[in-house]
C-alpha cells in the first residue's frame, strides 16, 4: 500500500495558503442525517418508550420484546465481571485512581468576601443528574466510561446514567465493569440519536438528565446539537488530531507509531509532524513505510495521512509555535529537548505531552488528565472535560443598608440612561 501525505516547508511562498487549506475541515451539511435525527427526536418526545423500543430493535441490533430489557441488570453486571480478567480489573482500578486524583485537583468550592457588612461570593453546586454516552456496536470503550464518569463523580453529581448500544454483554463486558467500578447508577442498552433524545426528554423508563456528555457518531453529534438548550452538553466532537514536534534526537519509529495512534481512529483524523530537520522527517517517513504494512488498520491510516496529514519543515521555535497555535490541536506532543521554552509560546492545544516518554496514548487511558478534548480548532476557546463541567455557580449578593445607598445612586443613573424606569425606581427605594 502506497504511503502519501502533504509535505510543506515554511520557506515556500505559498506555504500559508496550502497549510490553511489543509487544516480546514470541509463541513458539508448532511441534510439526510439532520432530517432523520429531527424525526427521531420528535418521535421520542411524542411516543416515549414505544418509539425508543422500535429504534433500539431497528438501529442498535438488539431485538427487545419489553422495554425493561434495555436496563443492564445486576445479573448482567455479574456476567460482565466473569468475562474480564483480574489483570484487566486491576488495570481499570489503577486508571480510576489516577484519573480521580487528578480530577480532585480541579474541584471548586464556594467562596465569599465581605466589606461594610456586604457579602459577595459564589455558591458552587454539582449538576444534579448526568447522562454519559459511550459508543458501542462493534467496539467497547471502557476509557470513555472512566473519562466521562469520574469527573462527574468527583464533582458530586447525584445521579449518573450511562447509555450505550450494547447488543450483547460479552463484547462490552469491560465497559460495563468500568461503569460499575466508577459508580454509574444505571446502564441503558441504547445508542444513537434515540438515546440522546430519551436522556434529554425522559420516558417512562428513562430519566431526563440535566447534562449529556460523551462522544458518538454523526447521529449522536447532530442529536446533541439539536437538543442543546433543553439539556446541557459537553461539546460537538470532530475528528481526532495529533501534532508532533520532534527533532533528530528522537527515535523516528516512536514518532511514526505516535502518529499512527491518532491516524487509526478514522479516515478524517489528522496526523501532523513538525520538525526543524528535514532528514529526520525523511527518517520518520521511512519508518512509517516499514511499519504500516504490519498494522490491522493500515487502510484507515493510509487514507488519514493522504487526506489530512502533513509533514512540515520549519526553521525555528517561533515558526513552530505559530503553526501550532493556528492549528490549535486536540493533542500536541513536544518531543524536542528544549520543550519548556517552546511550551511557553503555545497558547492553543487541548492536551500537551512533553518529552519522548509522554505519548498521547497515556493520556487516552491512564495518565490522569481527561481525554475528552476540544477538536477542530476549538482549543482556541475551550478546554478539556473536567470537574468544572459538572459544577455550576450561583452568585451570592447580600447588600448592607450602608452599601445600598451607594449602589442606589449608581443604579438609578445607569437605569435612566437605558430608559428602564422601573429599574430606577426600585433602586431609588433603597437610597433612603
Amino acid at each position: 500500500m502506497r504511503f502519501n501525505t502533504l509535505k510543506l516547508n515554511t520557506k515556500e511562498k505559498d506555504f500559508e495558503k496550502k497549510f490553511l487549506n489543509r487544516i480546514r475541515i470541509k463541513n458539508t451539511v448532511n441534510t439526510k442525517a439532520q432530517n432523520e435525527v429531527s424525526r427521531i427526536i420528535s418521535n421520542i418526545k411524542k411516543k416515549g418508550d414505544k418509539s425508543l423500543a422500535s429504534y433500539i430493535s431497528k438501529l442498535d441490533n438488539f431485538k427487545i420484546k419489553n422495554i425493561k430489557e434495555i436496563i443492564v441488570s445486576k445479573k448482567d453486571i455479574a456476567q460482565a465481571y466473569k468475562n474480564v480478567s483480574k489483570i484487566q480489573i486491576n488495570n481499570l482500578k489503577k486508571a480510576i485512581k489516577r484519573i480521580t486524583n487528578f480530577s480532585k485537583k480541579q474541584l471548586s468550592s464556594s467562596w465569599s468576601f465581605s466589606k461594610d457588612n456586604t457579602v459577595l461570593g459564589e455558591k458552587i453546586t454539582p449538576i444534579n443528574s448526568v447522562g454519559i454516552y459511550v459508543p458501542g456496536g462493534k467496539a467497547s470503550y471502557p476509557s470513555t466510561v472512566l473519562m466521562n464518569t469520574l469527573p462527574a463523580k468527583v464533582a458530586g453529581v447525584r445521579k449518573i446514567f450511562m447509555a450505550s448500544p450494547i447488543n450483547n454483554i460479552e463484547d462490552h463486558a469491560l465497559a460495563i465493569v468500568a461503569a460499575d467500578l466508577c459508580g454509574v447508577d444505571k446502564i441503558f442498552r441504547m445508542g444513537g440519536a434515540h438515546a440522546i433524545a430519551s436522556l434529554t426528554y425522559g420516558t417512562k423508563n428513562i430519566p431526563a438528565v440535566d447534562k449529556i456528555v460523551g462522544p458518538g457518531n454523526i447521529y449522536v453529534s447532530l442529536a446533541k446539537k439539536n437538543v442543546y438548550g433543553d439539556v446541557g452538553i459537553d461539546n460537538i466532537a470532530g475528528p481526532s488530531e495529533v501534532v508532533i514536534i520532534a527533532d533528530k534526537s528522537n527515535n523516528p519509529e516512536w514518532v511514526a507509531l505516535d502518529l499512527f495512534s491518532q491516524a487509526e481512529h478514522d479516515e478524517l483524523a489528522q496526523p501532523i509532524l513538525i520538525s526543524n530537520n528535514q532528514k529526520f522527517i525523511d527518517d520518520v517517513e521511512l519508518s512509517i513505510k516499514k511499519l504500516l504494512p504490519l498494522l490491522l488498520r493500515k487502510k484507515i491510516i493510509t487514507k488519514s495521512f493522504k487526506s489530512r496529514g502533513m509533514f512540515i519543515k520549519a526553521n525555528n521555535n517561533s515558526e513552530i509555535a505559530d503553526i501550532v497555535n493556528k492549528i490549535s490541536p486536540e493533542h500536541l506532543e513536544i518531543m524536542i529537548k528544549n520543550n519548556k521554552s517552546l511550551l511557553k509560546m503555545i497558547n492553543n492545544a487541548g492536551a500537551i505531552f512533553l518529552g519522548q516518554y509522554s505519548p498521547e496514548v497515556f493520556g487516552d487511558y491512564c495518565a490522569g488528565p481527561n481525554h475528552v478534548l476540544p477538536t477542530s480548532g476549538s482549543a482556541k476557546f475551550s478546554s478539556p472535560l473536567g470537574v468544572y463541567d459538572f459544577q455550576k455557580r450561583s452568585s451570592i449578593i447580600n447588600i448592607s443598608k450602608k452599601t445600598a445607598k451607594e449602589l442606589s445612586k449608581i443604579s438609578v443613573s445607569l437605569a435612566l440612561a437605558e430608559g428602564l424606569q422601573a429599574h430606577a425606581l426600585s433602586a431609588k427605594l433603597r437610597e433612603d
